[in-house]
């Protein structure tokens, strides 16, 4: 198994900014000290070429992004400074969603410990979403002919409007959107389904309005899943508005993983939103999230060879 992190770039926060970036780094080393990933299976994301974002984006935008000519307006609505390290950072969420994919595709699984960016749309980038990491890696594996369907299942509690704007009218790609229904984005865009949740809801009604929602991207019989684990339905999370536990959330990942897995479909995941306070208990989260992974594919670790104590 292979997966990619992207924290080698720092975002070059200034202090006091809202956005835990920091959160990154944490994950990978947490992934580490619970001895479910081993450091040789972890490699630096790629950054991906200008010419395969521009699958999914404005080429002025990408230009304005690059140059750091982009409007400070626009980059407010981004929620982010510019600076070189947001450029290339953006580029390497892309790079490590498409190799992760690509990955998964050889592998049955595979994952980038950043990513799910849905918020970024062709011309403009909003919800601290630059360039949008999964249409661009949809695009790219199609045009390439690696496969001829993709699903993007959007489990983050924020619609994943970007991904619905840039993929409307590709037959070949299914996405779900499951969020929460007065949550941010206020303007959201169909995707192929979309499944609006109320505020406070908790672990069995989600499960419940969730199963059915897997039904149809079964039946669409993707050639590859990929999987925005976004964390921000948990009840700590300040952002989500939803009560889902850590057990809910563990359940959640189950259903998707365990149902692509036993149909033979490969998953590349990302793990979008976590805003917890504090911020330790989306770390958790994210982390539970490769358990169940690990626990469904299998894959070896070195605490795996310990001897019992």
């Amino acid at each position: 198994m292979k997966f990619f992190y992207s924290d080698i770039h720092d975002l070059a926060l200034p202090d006091g900014h809202r956005f835990p970036g920091h959160k990154y780094g944490m994950l990978r080393q947490a992934l580490i000290d619970n001895g479910i990933i081993d450091p040789p299976m972890l490699c630096v994301s790629p950054i991906a070429p200008l010419s395969q974002i521009a699958l999914a984006h404005d080429e002025g935008y990408i230009e304005a992004i690059e140059t750091g000519t982009i409007d400070a307006t626009a980059m407010r609505r981004i929620g982010f400074p510019w600076s070189n390290s947001i450029a290339t950072r953006s580029r390497a969420t892309v790079g490590g969603a498409v190799a992760a994919a690509k990955s998964a595709i050889e592998f049955g699984f595979s994952a980038q410990l950043a990513g799910g960016t849905h918020h970024a749309h062709r011309d403009f980038g909003s919800g601290y979403c630059v360039f949008n990491d999964f249409a661009v890696t949809a695009l790219s594996l199609l045009q390439e002919k690696l496969v001829t369907s993709v699903a993007i299942i959007d489990l983050d509690v924020h619609q994943g409007d970007g991904n619905a704007a840039i993929l409307r009218g590709h037959d070949d790609i299914f996405i779900l959107s499951v969020h929460g229904a007065k949550n941010f984005p206020f303007k959201k865009y169909p995707s192929t389904l979309d499944i609006a949740l109320p505020d406070g809801i908790s672990d069995d009604a989600y499960l419940e309005a969730l199963t059915p929602a897997l039904d149809r991207v079964w039946d669409f019989a993707p050639d590859l899943i990929l999987y925005q684990a976004g964390v921000d339905p948990l009840e700590s999370d300040r952002l989500g508005r939803m009560n889902l536990s850590f057990d809910g959330l563990m359940a959640r990942d189950r259903l998707v993983l365990k149902g692509a897995q036993s149909r033979n479909i490969p998953v590349s995941l990302g793990i979008g939103g976590g805003y917890a306070d504090p911020i330790e208990m989306s770390i958790e989260a994210y982390v539970n999230s490769f358990k169940v992974a690990k626990e469904i594919y299998g894959w070896a670790s070195a605490s795996d060879m310990r001897p019992a104590q």
